[in-house]
């Protein structure tokens, strides 16, 4: 099974609830791997501590212009519907960060004048410290995180193939959202009752409900604001898993990279009602 950790916010406790539940389900002998997707500013190893078993590059195809074969026809530039090709009276000009690999400009190249050629964009790497984490990260410099998250999630899909999977994925609703949640069974919504939370997770269910992804939601922090988010969750029909109570505790443990449950006995019961839920949609 396929899960996926996400929210419509940064700093809502996406990662901390990752973590937390990867050991949890570790230490209750379940065969887990966490991933994270949140490949522009990965964390979960502040958390994690493990041996490097395995690094593998990440790539994408961009084109390389052939001049001999090039009549400078123009047609590359008008294709290319990111503008990553711009053609001028005497050459062609690729800029690598907008290439989305689309092909379009090889393919349609009336002197196949383009090639695809891969360059490293970013690096899987393989941990372990008792069940196996792994982390996707982005090159400096790089702008597009969907080929990073894409060729991580195939990475593990590939080498745990029976495995539960729990992604953490980045934050927003943008592409690399979306990616993060496509290939999953059931995407869980971690958010928090401000109106700034309230607003992320209107985003997030409304992608959710366009891609057609199952989800529920989890409210962390719950104390330090108001009813909206459960109001707005019980009026649109959306179960809320668990509610975390809101705990200077918890921040504490937080930032010292430790693992919260093992010392906090109220965010413990809310795994244990995430872990019952989880169990009966598998």
């Amino acid at each position: 099974m396929k899960i996926t950790i996400a929210s419509g916010k940064g700093g809502t406790g996406k990662t901390t609830l990752s973590t937390n539940l990867a050991i949890y389900l570790k230490n209750r002998n379940k065969d887990v791997v966490l991933v994270d997707l949140d490949v522009e500013e990965p964390n979960v190893t502040q958390f994690l501590k493990g041996e490097l078993k395995n690094e593998y590059p990440c790539t994408k195809l961009i084109p390389r212009w052939d001049k001999n074969s090039c009549t400078l026809c123009k047609y590359c530039s008008e294709v290319c519907n990111f503008n990553a090709i711009v053609t001028t009276n005497n050459k062609v000009l690729i800029f690598n960060e907008l290439c989305h690999s689309c092909f379009a400009c090889s393919e349609l190249c009336p002197t196949a004048s383009l090639f695809m050629e891969p360059i490293k964009v970013g690096t899987i790497k393989e941990l372990f410290n008792g069940f196996y984490f792994i982390e996707g990260c982005l090159d400096l410099g790089q702008e597009m995180a969907v080929p990073v998250i894409s060729q991580t999630i195939s990475y593990t899909n590939e080498n745990f193939l029976n495995s539960l999977k729990l992604f953490d994925a980045p934050p927003g609703t943008s592409c690399s959202f979306i990616e993060a949640c496509r290939q999953s069974d059931f995407i869980v919504l971690v958010t928090e009752p401000t109106p700034f939370g309230l607003n992320d997770l209107k985003l997030a269910v409304e992608t959710l409900k366009v891609i057609k992804k199952e989800f529920a939601v989890v409210i962390n922090r719950d104390g330090i604001g108001n009813s909206e988010v459960e109001d707005y969750c019980n009026d649109k029909g959306i179960e809320i898993i668990a509610k975390i109570k809101n705990d200077i505790n918890v921040a504490k443990l937080y930032s010292q990279g430790k693992i919260v449950y093992k010392e906090i006995e109220h965010f413990k019961k809310s795994l244990e009602e995430i872990c019952s839920f989880l169990g009966e949609i598998r």
